[in-house]
């Protein structure tokens, strides 16, 4: 979980939450198996939301309202072990009208694990039609501002 709710400032550029490897993360090499880190960075995107006062899945305005990934890419430097703590940093590199991408760093004792991005689209969830884009909801939009220093090129 972030490292308190009561210390946020906003608008926010980016969360800070950590996590420790278990057994069911690793593979027969007993590292983090790769597939893992894209639970993680669902979980820490689920984080920011909450950070918000949202959740991946809502009513707003009688909208049944989620975020859905429409990107999602993960780079590995260094593995991750059994036990070992994930300090996982998630900061925002855009906000457009519909949508928020992020980049998500993950560290342990200060080295760089992995990096990732993802991108969700808010969406009405139960529109008839299918899936349907719609404008950030302003309760949520006027908390958030894309990070000014963030490795947008890195990956």
């Amino acid at each position: 979980m972030p490292d308190s709710d009561r210390d946020v400032v906003f608008p926010v550029s980016e969360i800070h939450t950590s996590r420790r490897v278990e057994f069911a993360d690793t593979d027969m090499g007993g590292i983090v198996h790769f597939s893992r880190f894209f639970v993680f960075m669902e979980t820490a995107e689920h984080e920011l939301l909450r950070v918000l006062g949202a959740e991946v899945h809502m009513e707003i305005d009688g909208l049944h309202i989620g975020w859905p990934r429409v990107e999602a890419k993960c780079q590995y430097f260094r593995p991750a072990r059994l036990g070992d703590v994930l300090e996982i940093r998630v900061q925002i590199l855009k906000v457009g009208r519909r949508s928020m991408s992020y980049e998500i760093t993950f560290t342990v004792d200060g080295e760089l694990i992995a990096r990732g991005q993802t991108a969700s689209v808010c969406c009405v969830m139960d529109d008839p039609e299918g899936l349907r884009p719609i404008a950030i909801p302003t309760s949520i939009a006027d908390k958030i501002v894309a990070s000014e220093n963030s490795s947008e090129t890195a990956i």
